[in-house]
């Protein structure tokens, strides 16, 4: 007769064979029940960030150099970029990189969006860098322009003021006057030399130098599309994850692992490769418009959210650091979401996009910051990435497991003008 210790022992042995069973006959069922997702779940390591902990191994296992298929298990995610005709030179030269870097092992389907027809040309030259899907869109013009509601003249008078006062982007041109100033960067080093500029940060450089351009309308078009609207794109309406792709950016590291897959798997709704300070005089409203929402929503605020990566004093003021937006990986259901939808349309109606200069930037990181868990949030760290005149470049043995070929001395990561050190005090 058996006695219950002898009956435990068995149910024991009888759960655990079927675990095992179960772990290698379900590829789903193994990585829920694995040891790194587990450890996910119940947050990083106790004081430190969770990117310090690195990307479980069984990611990069799903991909071998000699591999010719695709890797069976994939997201259900896009690469996605807003671009013009008169882009293609930057965008060819960022998805060559993207294919090369990450995207020729995985096939995710390219999604371009205009707020006018793309070009024959434009299309013939994407096409040929890749074997995935492409698709191009138009943006629905209410979606784009100005909306008729906006007092032009206030507007207007806000525009100009901003260029009196030399406030960055505040009169800028075009959406991408930052990569048609990115391109010249050699030329810029020559320039600075010449006026004396070359002992001043790039970034002040380069304020100085987008003061010049005039009539910022479509920027603030740009801005506010991608705040409140490329998210509920007809193309994207199937798609759970999208990664930012811009024109004239750089990807410095081979990506021998998914991140989509990431971000599925350990549930983050946001990831970032930099994080820096806004302009003030771009947002002067910006901050009591949030507080406004928030006090008439506080059910829609996460309980453990990242506030301390935006405000110093819980919330009282906006310390003015983001996400730079020009690169992001994230969760399109999380913007389609409630709490997200809200908040962005309460913005939209209070017309600092164009009153002010409000940027996608603060508005997402904002965002992310409130209405998600701080460890939904995540610094991709194995991701090498320039957008001139700001890069982050992996550093040590992620340097090397990724063949970086950027210079590790040069990662804005620790410089004055970064936020990573407030994200990373997020967990401390």
């Amino acid at each position: 007769m058996m006695t219950p210790v002898r009956y435990i022992l068995l149910a024991f042995f009888i759960v655990v064979s079927f675990h095992y069973i179960l772990s290698f006959s379900h590829e789903e069922y193994g990585r829920a029940t694995s040891l790194s997702n587990i450890k996910t779940k119940f947050g990083s390591t106790p004081g430190k960030p969770p990117y310090e902990d690195g990307i479980p191994a069984e990611y990069y296992d799903t991909v071998k150099e000699d591999r010719p298929s695709r890797p069976e298990r994939k997201a259900n995610a896009a690469i996605v970029s807003l671009a013009r005709n008169g882009d293609i030179d930057g965008i060819v030269f960022s998805m060559k990189q993207m294919e090369d870097r990450f995207n020729k092992r995985y096939g995710y389907p390219y999604v371009f969006l205009n707020e006018q027809e793309f070009s024959e040309e434009f299309k013939s030259r994407v096409r040929v860098l890749t074997d995935a899907p492409v698709h191009f869109g138009l943006i629905p013009h209410d979606h784009w322009y100005q909306p008729d509601w906006i007092d032009e003249e206030k507007a207007s008078a806000a525009r100009d003021e901003m260029v009196r006062n030399q406030v960055i982007y505040g009169g800028a041109c075009c959406v991408c006057v930052v990569c048609r100033i990115a391109r010249f960067l050699g030329w810029l080093k020559t320039f600075t030399a010449s006026f004396h500029l070359s002992l001043l940060p790039r970034h002040i450089v380069l304020t100085k130098l987008m003061v010049l351009f005039v009539g910022s309308v479509p920027y603030r078009n740009m801005c506010r599309y991608n705040s409140a609207f490329f998210f509920k794109h007809e193309l994207l309406k199937n798609f759970r994850y999208y990664w930012r792709m811009e024109p004239d950016v750089r990807f410095f590291c081979d990506l021998n692992f998914d991140p989509f897959l990431l971000m599925q798997d350990q549930n983050k709704v946001y990831g970032f490769t930099l994080s820096l300070y806004e302009y003030e005089a771009t947002i002067p409203t910006l901050w009591s418009a949030v507080r406004e929402f928030t006090a008439a929503n506080p059910g829609l605020v996460s309980p453990d959210n990242a506030m301390g990566f935006i405000s110093d004093d819980g919330g009282e003021t906006y310390n003015r650091c983001h996400f730079w937006s020009n690169f992001e990986i994230g969760d399109l259901d999380f913007w389609r979401g409630e709490a997200y939808t809200k908040f962005v349309e309460f913005l939209d109606e209070k017309g600092g996009f164009y009153y002010e200069r409000w940027g996608d930037a603060p508005v997402h990181s904002i965002g992310a910051a409130l209405f998600a868990r701080k460890d939904q949030i995540h610094f991709f760290n194995e991701i090498g990435y320039l957008h001139n005149p700001f890069m982050h470049c992996p550093q040590g043995d992620v340097h090397t497991k990724g063949k970086c070929w950027c210079d590790p001395a040069k990662s804005f990561d620790r410089e004055w003008y970064s936020c990573l050190n407030r994200y990373d005090g997020l967990f401390k």
